[in-house]
């Protein structure tokens, strides 16, 4: 039987859960994924699970966060005058917004804290320094 190997696009049903099983994502309600493997379409992990899968072949495994979003950075987390940001604009605590950068790209933050001067932003993705879990089905090499 043909296995999945790098540069075949492919049909994949996954679960992600933390450790703690919590499920963050999957494709059970949406029809399963379609990944070409080895373009950066997926995180690093997940692509290399992919590997060497069978059509109708399960596993599970374990994403250290390395493999996944990365280590959270200090340096992305950022505390600014509240006179930087439109004052009509409510804040609380959790809530994403979109900046313009300097280069003309976007970036999306989290108010991770607030004072009556200050906002503190946080850049890093939700899931930095988290290992993540994959239950993963191949359903199909195309």
């Amino acid at each position: 039987m043909a296995q999945a190997k790098q540069g075949d696009k492919v049909l994949v049903h996954y679960t992600g859960t933390y450790d703690d099983g919590t499920v963050f994502d999957s494709s059970e309600d949406r029809g399963p994924l379609e990944v070409t493997i080895g373009t950066g379409m997926v995180i690093a992990g997940f692509d290399r699970a992919l590997l060497d899968m069978e059509p109708g072949q399960k596993k599970t495994v374990n994403i250290p966060s390395n493999e996944a979003y990365g280590p959270r950075a200090e340096e992305l987390i950022a505390e600014i005058g509240r006179d930087r940001i439109p004052s009509d604009l409510p804040l609380e605590i959790g809530q994403q917004l979109q900046l313009s950068l300097a280069d003309g790209g976007e970036a999306i933050v989290l108010i991770v804290d607030l004072t009556d001067t200050t906002v503190t932003l946080d850049a890093n993705h939700p899931m930095a320094g988290l290992d993540l879990n994959f239950d993963l089905e191949l359903v199909e090499i195309l």
